[in-house]
């Protein structure tokens, strides 16, 4: 007789995230690099969480500092309508 019983019979364990950039550390996050800082804002503008995202902490403060120092420098928007 099993344990645990599954909580449902179509519950499929999902597979971490890995930090993109703890992968290629050769990809430096930069407030210049406007391109890249589009894949972690939403189309309305709005910093993505980390759990959407899948970066580590530490990355995720350095995308959230460098999207902020590019909305200041004028690269990004704040507000998309």
């Amino acid at each position: 007789m099993p344990r645990f019983k599954p909580r449902n019979k179509n519950f499929r364990q999902r597979r971490k995230r890995v930090c993109y950039f703890c992968v290629h550390p050769e990809v430096t996050i930069d407030f210049k690099n406007v391109d890249l800082l589009k894949k972690y804002t939403t189309d309305r503008g709005k910093i993505t969480p980390r759990r959407r995202t899948g970066c580590c902490p530490k990355h995720q403060r350095e995308v959230a500092r460098a999207i902020r120092r590019s909305r200041v420098a004028a690269l990004m928007p704040y507000y998309i309508d």
